[in-house]
């Protein structure tokens, strides 16, 4: 119930499509619970990989996503045989919780123009170019999108506040979406700006990759992997 809508979530954040995410939730679910090394495990999606992954499709595409995630499974495969997670714990607090609060910064300021509903083609990549864009274009704003997404704000720091043993994530779903068509309020849903979700699971399919798309993404690839490590702390 939650991890569906926000593999979603995280799949449009990162620039790729709805059914992409529900996926990787699907087949990455199941391998991470086949093979993980503790019963207890926890997998899912992160919002700090939807920085770097978008980056990554803009610069070199589909193919050059795939390459970037097979390297950083062999970068992390590696780091453990070579024991290198013991040594994350000499890297500062400090430089975790900036690192940290700078990517959920980043994050939010991709994601204003469709909290807002802002009808907006194409966004800078600077970020201040971006809010500055932002702010001149307010009135672009779809006030029933911008309604919707503070009553979601609200939500889920009331639930957090006041009743926390409330699933914040469930709750927020079913009353957004219980006043968008009790109300029929004009915003975009996943169906109407992306299409119907597709029922089953496509054939797997690998794009085409070589040493040069590889090489490119290897920098990203390290990112990612120490993503990961920070994320397991």
């Amino acid at each position: 119930i939650v991890s569906l809508p926000l593999a979603m979530a995280l799949a449009i954040a990162s620039g790729l499509t709805p059914a992409q995410g529900l996926y990787t939730a699907i087949i990455a679910g199941f391998l991470i619970a086949l093979f993980g090394g503790s019963r207890y495990q926890i997998g899912g999606p992160t919002g700090a990989f939807a920085i770097v992954i978008l980056e990554v499709l803009q610069g070199y595409g589909y193919s050059g996503l795939v390459a970037a995630m097979l390297l950083t499974g062999v970068i992390l495969v590696v780091a453990g045989l070579c024991k290198l997670g013991s040594y994350i714990k000499y890297i500062p607090y400090p430089v975790v919780i900036g690192f940290t609060a700078g990517i959920g910064l980043t994050l939010i300021t991709t994601q204003i123009k469709d909290l807002l509903g802002m009808d907006l083609e194409a966004l800078p990549k600077s970020f201040i170019a971006k809010w500055w864009t932002y702010i001149t274009n307010l009135s672009r704003a779809n006030e029933a999108a911008a309604f919707i997404g503070g009553i979601s704000l609200a939500l889920y720091v009331l639930i957090r506040k006041y009743t926390p043993k409330v699933p914040v994530y469930l709750a927020i779903l079913v009353v957004t979406t219980l006043i968008t068509f009790g109300f029929n309020l004009p915003v975009e849903t996943i169906g109407s700006k992306y299409g119907a979700l597709p029922k089953t699971l496509p054939m797997p399919e690998l794009p085409v990759l070589n040493f040069d798309v590889f090489r490119s993404v290897f920098a990203s690839a390290i990112t990612v992997a120490f993503l990961a490590a920070v994320e397991s702390l």
